[in-house]
């Protein structure tokens, strides 16, 4: 951090001022040469001052200088470093380009490596094919020779090529023919399978109706015995309910000769309808009640034996 001009020579000055012990502050002089003697260490001061200014200020312009060629320097060093910078890449680009170029040669000898080995082996190919051919057409002379003599033999065709043509258009003719018989057979065979199959599937459409029909006979026979089962069963509900309404009916009857009873031994004519068996049963079961209470109490008004004298 830099320190102010004012505060520095401040400091300065207070260095150079002697520093007054205690016993100098009883100053026999008098006032007016106190004050002449603080003039002149104030110009003695103030010179001291200048001087460190101007030494200081001598010291600044050289720093300043300095810097300055430092600046100057590294402005210097900088541009160096650009160039070498430079360099290095316009070197590195260079390197770059040749081995893209070298690698380029090489690709490009490689390629041509190639294709002259491709044209070495196609040449070869030509060659074997040229052998080929030639062994052919030896092989063939004889059938030229016979063409040559058919030719002579059969005076509609002028030349080899119309008889060749003639022979090539035959083959042709039975090829096609042959192609057709052999679509017809595969029609043909197609058709008896589909037939086989028919007949197959006809067969087991029979026996699937078959197995059907007896399956549907075996649920027809198990209805008819679980209709009779039921049949039977019906029957023995009725029997049973026909006894059940006979029992009832009794049983009404029953109840119908208690109640008469009980209201012609009370002399009390019939209060209650002839069908309503449950309120004559409710009377004979108040009469019984009555009756054994009745009964109860006889027994208990008779005397013991053991009471008689």
């Amino acid at each position: 951090m830099a320190v102010p001009w004012e505060e520095y020579f401040r400091l300065a000055l207070q260095e150079k001022m002697p520093e007054k012990s205690p016993e100098q502050n009883v100053d026999p002089l008098p006032p007016v040469l106190r004050l002449l003697e603080k003039r002149r260490e104030l110009v003695d001061a103030d010179r001291a001052l200048q001087a460190q200014k101007e030494v200081c200020q001598t010291m600044m312009a050289a720093r300043k200088q300095r810097w300055e060629q430092l600046e100057q320097k590294e402005r210097e060093l900088k541009g160096s470093f650009a160039r070498f910078d430079k360099f290095l890449r316009d070197t590195e680009a260079r390197r770059g380009r040749a081995l893209r170029r070298a690698a380029e040669e090489r690709l490009q000898a490689s390629r041509r490596e190639a294709e002259a080995l491709r044209l070495r082996a196609q040449l070869e190919e030509l060659r074997r094919e040229r052998a080929r051919l030639q062994r052919r057409l030896e092989r063939l002379e004889p059938c030229a020779r016979l063409l040559g003599q058919v030719l002579e033999q059969l005076p509609e065709f002028q030349e080899v090529p119309e008889l060749v043509a003639r022979f090539d258009g035959l083959a042709d003719m039975q090829a096609a023919l042959r192609l057709a018989e052999r679509r017809r057979r595969a029609e043909l065979e197609e058709a008896r399978a589909r037939l086989q199959r028919l007949r197959d599937a006809g067969q087991d459409e029979l026996l699937a109706q078959g197995q059907r029909r007896a399956q549907l006979l075996e649920r027809l026979e198990a209805a008819r015995e679980r209709t009779l089962r039921w049949e039977s069963k019906w029957i023995q509900i009725q029997n049973t309910a026909a006894e059940k309404t006979l029992l009832l009916g009794r049983t009404r009857m029953a109840a119908l000769n208690l109640f008469q009873l009980v209201r012609q031994h009370k002399r009390q004519p019939p209060a209650l309808a002839v069908e309503d068996t449950e309120g004559q049963l409710e009377q004979v079961k108040l009469f019984i009640l009555d009756l054994s209470a009745m009964l109860a109490n006889l027994r208990q008004a008779e005397p013991t034996p053991a009471s008689q004298p």
